[in-house]
């Protein structure tokens, strides 16, 4: 098997998890429906039930700190911020996350221990 770019990760798993958390929160915080969160954040509305059970986006489980970032964003989009431009940053703030190391590590084991190749 070739070697996991830390970038697959972001696009098979972090994208994934983080179009879950913001889901959640602006249906259970701000009070959307599933039809809206799926036209806010560009995806179907089935993609949008997938993420509000768990079924999608569920291999990262982030910290409070992490969490109180995207909370941040859902906040920014709720208020008709450009949620490319939140998923973005969220991915650039979460790229050097321990979070993201450990999983690209659990998935491709080729990688040796002290990998340090996202903190360069």
């Amino acid at each position: 098997m070739p070697n996991i770019m830390p970038q697959e990760i972001e696009v098979w798993y972090l994208i994934p998890a983080l179009r879950r958390e913001l889901a959640k929160i602006l249906v259970k915080d701000y009070g959307l429906n599933q039809k809206k969160s799926s036209e806010i954040l560009g995806i179907t509305e089935s993609a949008v039930s997938q993420y509000l059970k768990s079924i999608r986006g569920s291999e990262i489980k982030f910290s409070k700190k992490d969490l109180g970032e995207i909370k941040k964003s859902a906040k920014s989009i709720a208020n008709k911020g450009n949620p490319m431009r939140e998923i973005y940053d969220l991915c650039v703030k979460l790229r050097k996350s321990k979070v993201i190391c450990d999983l690209h590590k659990s998935r491709d084991k080729s990688i040796a221990k002290n990998c340090d190749v996202c903190f360069e």
